[in-house]
C-alpha cells in the first residue's frame, strides 16, 4: 500500500461509540468520508483523514527523517549560539537559511521543480512545531517568513519568470524574503494601507513605507503590497516583487522591540522606487485576496510554532519546582502548583489538536479561515497565560534573563498581535458565525 493511501480515522456518534464495540459494521468508502451503516438505522459518521495530512500521527519515515535532519541543525548550529544572537539582536539570516535551505526545509511544501520538497502543508506544520525547539522565538517566525508568508501567492499565482528569479533562491536560502504589508498607520487593517505602485509605462513606481518587516535589514526582496489603483480597498491593492537593493529603498531603522530580539524588524521607506511591471504577482488588483489566502498558512504557522515552546516551558518549570524547596517542601508539591500546570499541559493538548483538525481540512481544500483564526486567536492568550503562570512559580529567578521562561514572555507576547491581532481574530470568527453587528 502506498504511503498516500494510508488513512486516519475519527469516529463521532450522537449515541456514543461504546455501545457499538464489537458490532460488524458495514463500511462504504468515498473519497473523504466512511459511513458505517449499524443495523438498519443507526450509523456513525467516520471523517477520514488521509495519512499525508497528518504525518505525525502515524508512523513515517519519511517524516521521521525530515524531523531528525531538522534536529541536529538545531542542535549544532542554531541553539548553541541563541543567546550570543539575541544580545546583538541580530542572527546571520543568510548563514541559517542557506543551512535550511540546503535541507530541504525552506521549501517543503513548495513544487519540486523549483526546489521544494513538493509535500503538502502539514508537512510544513510539522517543521514549525519541531522549529519551537530552538531557544527563542525569533527564528522561527523569520523562517516562518521565508518559508511560509512571503512566497505562497508567489508559488500560486507569479509568472515563471518570477518563480524562478525569487522563488527558487528563496527556497535554496540564497535569498532572504520580506513581507511588506504593515505600515504606521495599517497593522491589522490590511485594507488601510497608504503605499502606493503607480504604474508608468512598463514600471511601477512606489512611494509610501512598511512598518515591522520581519528581516527587513537583511531581505534580498520583498513581497509588497500596494496600492495599484484608486477602486475600493479591497479591490485596488497588488502584490509585488520588489527587490531590496534598488535606489529609493531606505531602511530607516532597525526597531528595538521587547521580545524576538534576535530577529532584525525594519522600518522602510519607498521613495520613486521603480520596478519593473512583470515583477506583479498575479493580476492586478488581487494583491488583498491573495495576502488575505497567504495569512491563513501565516496565522496556522504560528500556532505550530508556539505548541513545542509552551510543552518545553511547562517541562521545565516542573523540573525547577520539583528540586526548589520552599517551606520545607518542593514548590511543585503545592496543589496550586501541579494543579495549575496539569490545567495549562491540557490546554496546549486541546490547541495541538483544533490545530491539526484545521490543518488536515486545509489540506483537503477547505476553507479554514473560521478555525484557523480560532487556532490564532487561542494561541495568542494560552501563549500569555502559560509563560505569565510558569514564570511566576520561578520566582525571583523568572524576573531574570538568565531562563528561558522569561524569553518567551517576552517573545510569544507577540501571538496575540502579529499576523492579525486577537481583536481581529473575534471579528472573523463573528463574522463566520454571524454575530456581527451590521453597518
Amino acid at each position: 500500500m502506498e504511503r498516500k493511501d494510508l488513512s486516519v480515522v475519527y469516529l463521532w456518534t450522537c449515541h456514543g461509540i461504546s455501545p457499538f464495540l464489537g458490532r460488524k459494521l458495514q463500511v462504504l468508502f468515498s473519497q473523504n468520508f466512511v459511513k458505517a451503516v449499524l443495523n438498519e438505522n443507526a450509523f456513525l459518521f467516520l471523517t477520514v483523514i488521509r495519512h499525508k495530512a497528518f504525518p505525525w500521527v502515524l508512523s513515517d519515515e519519511h517524516y521521521q527523517m525530515l524531523l531528525q535532519t531538522i534536529k541536529k541543525i538545531i542542535d549544532k548550529q542554531i541553539n548553541p549560539f541563541v543567546d550570543k544572537w539575541e544580545e546583538e539582536g541580530q542572527f546571520p539570516a543568510h548563514k541559517i537559511f542557506k543551512t535550511l535551505g540546503q535541507a530541504g526545509f525552506l521549501g517543503v511544501d513548495k513544487p519540486r521543480e523549483y526546489g521544494g520538497m513538493g509535500l503538502d502543508f502539514s508537512y510544513s506544520i510539522a517543521v514549525a512545531e519541531e522549529l519551537g525547539s530552538i531557544r527563542c522565538g525569533a527564528i522561527p517566525m523569520a523562517v516562518g517568513v521565508q518559508a511560509g508568508m512571503a512566497t505562497p501567492a508567489l508559488t500560486r499565482f507569479g509568472s515563471e519568470e518570477l518563480k524562478k528569479q525569487f522563488l527558487v533562491p528563496t527556497i535554496a536560502g540564497d535569498f532572504v524574503a520580506c513581507l511588506g504589508i504593515s505600515e504606521v498607520g495599517a497593522g491589522s487593517d490590511v485594507a488601510n494601507i497608504k503605499t502606493t505602485a503607480v504604474r508608468k509605462g512598463n514600471e511601477y513606481v512606489i512611494n509610501g513605507g512598511k512598518m515591522w518587516t520581519t528581516s527587513g535589514c537583511q531581505a534580498d526582496w520583498m513581497c509588497l503590497l500596494a496600492n495599484t489603483s484608486e477602486g475600493p480597498h479591497h479591490q485596488n491593492k497588488s502584490l509585488i516583487c520588489l527587490p531590496m537593493n534598488l535606489p529609493g529603498i531606505h531602511v530607516a531603522k532597525k526597531i528595538d522591540k521587547l521580545g524576538m530580539r534576535s530577529s532584525d524588524t525594519a522600518q522602510i521607506f519607498f521613495e520613486d522606487v521603480r520596478v519593473p511591471s512583470k515583477n506583479l504577482i498575479g493580476e492586478e488588483g488581487k494583491g488583498f485576496t491573495y495576502q488575505m489566502l497567504q495569512f491563513q498558512e501565516e496565522r496556522l504557522w504560528a500556532v505550530a510554532s508556539v505548541l513545542t515552546p509552551l510543552q518545553t516551558i511547562i517541562e521545565e518549570t516542573i523540573d525547577y519546582t520539583r528540586q526548589r524547596k520552599a517551606f520545607g517542601q518542593s514548590v511543585l508539591h503545592n496543589q496550586a502548583v501541579h494543579f495549575r500546570l496539569a490545567e495549562l499541559a491540557t490546554e496546549v493538548e486541546l490547541l495541538r489538536s483544533l490545530l491539526y483538525r484545521t490543518v488536515a481540512l486545509y489540506v483537503e481544500g477547505n476553507d479554514v479561515t473560521k478555525f484557523a483564526a480560532m487556532a490564532k486567536l487561542k494561541a495568542g492568550r494560552l501563549a500569555r497565560e502559560v509563560t505569565d503562570s510558569c514564570l511566576q512559580f520561578w520566582g525571583g529567578m523568572g524576573f531574570t534573563s538568565e531562563v528561558l521562561v522569561s524569553r518567551f514572555y517576552r517573545d510569544l507576547r507577540l501571538v496575540s498581535i502579529g499576523g492579525g491581532t486577537d481583536e481581529t481574530m473575534l471579528s472573523i470568527i463573528c463574522k463566520y458565525m454571524e454575530t456581527l453587528p451590521s453597518k
